[in-house]
């Protein structure tokens, strides 16, 4: 199928209608799909311009707007709940982009996960639900670690050493996966802080929660992460369906 332009645009999923953004490669389908989820800030451009980076990869990109509708605290608190147990409509609407993305006639069938924050603590908590890669970038660590990776896809994931509010995550995150037996690839940068892959400006309701946090956007390690999450992505999700 030959691609069409980006667009914010609605998947109509099992879970209901998921409002997103859209992005398509140029040329000729079918590609593998990538599940882009957001930071706590929501679908802003940069999260935008993520979704196109993989989308010049070589991916069919949406990335679901989980905080649409209604009070943006209220959806945020029930967001990260969802987050964190791996259950709940927001967990529920991820699965169903990605089985919208995966039955659509311009996609291979195989997608991946990709998460920032808030929406790296989903690429773990539901890594073992039907996709094929999984990408976390700073996540928080599910409630039960163990039983979030049994089964897991294979998983990269990255942290920032200076992220004093994920200290010790990327270690206890790589032993888990370890010990199910799943293919991963856990890195931490020690000069990076937290949201180090983001260009996001922290809206003034999450400054108070950034402390500890050193957030901020690191050239050298964005770029270090970019290259281990696209050599896994296509050492997996570029396998024929």
């Amino acid at each position: 199928m030959t691609s069409m332009a980006d667009t914010d645009t609605t998947a109509e999923t099992a879970a209901g209608p998921v409002p997103g953004f859209l992005a398509v490669p140029d040329g000729t389908g079918p590609w593998p799909g990538v599940v882009v989820i957001h930071e706590a800030f929501g679908l802003t451009d940069d999260i935008r311009a993520i979704t196109r980076r993989f989308t010049a990869a070589g991916y069919l990109g949406f990335a679901p707007d989980l905080l649409a509708g209604g009070n943006r605290i209220a959806c945020l608190v029930r967001v990260a709940r969802s987050m964190s147990s791996g259950t709940g409509a927001p967990a529920e609407q991820i699965l169903g982009v990605r089985d919208w993305l995966a039955q659509r006639s311009d996609c291979t069938g195989r997608v991946g996960i990709a998460g920032f924050c808030l929406g790296g603590g989903f690429a773990i908590v539901l890594a073992n639900r039907g996709f094929q890669a999984s990408a976390a970038q700073y996540g928080r660590l599910p409630k039960n670690l163990q039983a979030a990776v049994a089964g897991s896809c294979p998983l990269v994931a990255s942290y920032g050493g200076r992220d004093r509010t994920l200290s010790g995550a990327a270690d206890t995150l790589a032993g888990a996966l370890d010990q199910a037996g799943v293919r991963h690839d856990v890195k931490e940068y020690p000069d990076a802080g937290h949201s180090f892959m983001n260009n996001s400006q922290a809206p003034w309701w999450a400054k108070p929660f950034s402390t500890g946090m050193h957030a901020g956007y690191v050239d050298t390690a964005a770029q270090d992460a970019w290259d281990r999450i696209l050599a896994m992505f296509a050492d997996t999700l570029q396998e024929p369906a």
